[in-house]
């Protein structure tokens, strides 16, 4: 397949890019910069300015593009960065590959559990009703940039991802040094539900969408959910390392600001619309993934 990536720069991206290299597809990079090699193609999301033609004929299109939720504290500034950052470069893209003579296949557009918002002990699938909070609002936003590109024939597949599991970078790669040296612990109470997924099944779930005929929304987590104290034990469990300490919720609130909800809130969900076509994880469960981290 001739794949146009955006986003590829960041952690998923870049290892996505050389996944699907090494998988045989020939794949394009969007860059916010001059063009310095013949896979890459510039654009700038912020003025709506990617020309159609140098994207020439695509398979499929995957849109990464996004701040990180996590990479500053918020306030009104950044948390207008973080909705424009999905929401401009998402419309650019839809409609760049509206422009093609002969439009791709599908898109499969970067998306985030962050949909439910905290739904405590409640299992949450894709026909789960939306959440109320800030990054609900910015995950239903994100997702409507997309409507345009289903109206014009596009597949759609909006990967839901949940905690991204990895050695390092994203939330948990920024806890295993912690938990190597054996100072992790619980968050908070502890009780509230995580849902991961390992690094490897987000790259096969993200290829497996470009080519299965799923569309609408897709949670990409691990096929069990598992409590915040579940995902403790299980590194520690793992690494041989204890893993006894709690950071209260109140101390995280203080660092954090209001992103401390992210961590501290419960989100239950399952897989069912990617178990249901038929993808088989490499990591299904909590202490899967946590042996692999620990080996990786």
């Amino acid at each position: 397949m001739r794949i146009v990536v955006s986003g590829a720069s960041g952690l998923i991206g870049r290892h996505l890019v050389a996944h699907l290299r090494g998988a045989g597809h020939e794949v394009l990079v969007l860059v916010r910069r001059s063009e310095r090699e013949p896979h890459e193609i510039s654009w700038d999301p912020s003025t709506g300015s990617l020309d159609p033609e140098r994207l020439g004929r695509l398979d499929a299109a995957v849109n990464l593009s996004g701040a990180g939720v996590g990479d500053r504290r918020w306030n009104d500034a950044y948390k207008d960065v973080i909705t424009r950052s999905r929401t401009e470069t998402t419309s650019t893209l839809v409609a760049a590959l509206l422009a093609l003579d002969e439009r791709p296949e599908v898109l499969v557009n970067a998306s985030a559990i962050g949909a439910y918002g905290d739904g405590g002990d409640t299992v949450l699938t894709e026909d789960s009703p939306w959440g109320t909070d800030f990054l609900a609002g910015v995950v239903q936003d994100w997702e409507a940039a997309t409507a345009p590109a289903a109206a014009g024939g596009i597949r759609v597949a909006l990967a839901r991802t949940g905690l991204l599991a990895n050695p390092t970078g994203g939330a948990l790669g920024q806890l295993m040094p912690l938990f190597r040296l054996g100072l992790g612990g619980s968050l908070g109470s502890g009780r509230q539900w995580w849902s991961l997924i390992s690094m490897p099944d987000e790259l096969a779930a993200l290829e497996f969408l470009l080519t299965r005929p799923v569309s609408g929304p897709v949670n990409l987590v691990c096929r069990e959910p598992a409590t915040n104290l579940a995902v403790t034990a299980a590194l520690g469990e793992a690494l041989h390392r204890p893993a006894r300490l709690r950071v209260p919720g109140v101390a995280l609130k203080v660092a954090l600001g209001e992103f401390a909800g992210q961590p501290l809130g419960s989100q239950r969900v399952v897989p069912r619309v990617l178990e249901d076509a038929g993808f088989q994880f490499r990591h299904p469960d909590v202490t899967a993934i946590a042996k692999w981290l620990a080996t990786a």
